[in-house]
């Protein structure tokens, strides 16, 4: 049952977060699967916990957080999932391989997946439904499936034919692995624990509470026939992309955050990059689609407001 509102959807929450079965409706998980991503939750506490806590290390970590969600939202979402901006083929590559060092699978994977998400958005078919299928499956369970381990190229044919991109996405390992080599010839253990194992877990997780927590807290300003919400504290920790609601209402915009006060670091780095003449066609959605369809009782009041 989906919540009506954004009352009922709260009074939903505990039992949505609540612990699933992973083996539900077919959802199963390889130790294979599970052992890498635990190892790099592991490295990472037992890292810190010999090197010992540090500013320097903390500061490392951030930057290549908020570098590799610029990959991730940019990339892998807004461009290669939505193509909501063009660039040339060379910037393209160079998108994939940052979203890709964020070892979250190969471009073509990510964006074949993302867009059946939209298809079927909390319904039968969505592959990270939390309404459907709980927390530990749209947070984490789904991407480490043997069931959406192939990537479905009939989704993605605009991609699969830049050769570059379809062998990128076979070895998607590759740019994660190289960034932790890299990390550690430069600074040894220090830069490889801080800059790799703890900017990773956190980055995962950033990334991950778009598929879970979006999906349940937060307001509604749109009537999507989906269970989507807004979340400024999302958006600052995703770079824009806690405005939930408004990119399933407009999927193809470039920009996320619809109002002036809706932080999106993604489309403001991208604005710049548009400026160098890195990319360009930023699609933006018509300023008076923003103000149509709200929800009913929900929506907050936006008709006079201007768009950023």
């Amino acid at each position: 049952m989906r919540p009506s509102s954004r009352g009922s959807g709260e009074c939903q929450a505990l039992s949505l977060l609540a612990p699933t079965t992973l083996v539900r409706r077919n959802h199963r998980i390889t130790a294979g699967r599970w052992f890498p991503f635990c190892a790099v939750h592991v490295a990472a506490v037992v890292g810190v916990a010999l090197l010992g806590l540090s500013w320097r290390g903390l500061g490392l970590a951030v930057v290549l957080y908020y570098v590799r969600m610029f990959g991730v939202t940019a990339g892998y979402h807004r461009y290669f999932s939505h193509r909501s901006f063009r660039t040339n083929r060379v910037t393209q590559l160079l998108f994939a391989l940052l979203a890709m060092s964020s070892s979250q699978k190969g471009v073509l994977w990510w964006a074949a997946h993302h867009r059946t998400h939209h298809k079927f958005s909390d319904q039968e078919g969505d592959v990270h439904s939390v309404l459907l299928d709980g927390f530990l499956w749209s947070h984490v369970g789904w991407i480490l499936s043997t069931k959406h381990e192939e990537t479905d190229e009939t989704r993605v044919r605009d991609l699969v034919k830049f050769p570059e991109l379809v062998w990128l996405n076979r070895h998607w390992w590759i740019p994660p692995m190289a960034l932790a080599i890299g990390l550690f010839v430069a600074g040894g253990w220090f830069a490889l624990v801080w800059g790799f194992f703890v900017s990773t877990t956190l980055l995962w997780h950033g990334t991950f509470t778009i598929n879970s927590l979006t999906h349940v807290f937060g307001r509604r300003r749109y009537a999507t026939t989906d269970n989507s919400r807004n979340s400024g504290i999302l958006a600052l920790v995703t770079l824009g992309e806690g405005w939930h609601n408004n990119h399933h209402y407009y999927q193809r915009s470039v920009r996320q955050g619809f109002l002036w006060w809706e932080f999106d670091p993604t489309y403001y780095v991208l604005c710049a990059f548009a400026a160098l003449g890195l990319v360009w066609d930023l699609h933006a959605p018509p300023p008076d689609l923003i103000r149509k369809n709200l929800a009913p009782g929900i929506g907050e009041p936006i008709a006079s407001l201007p768009p950023p």
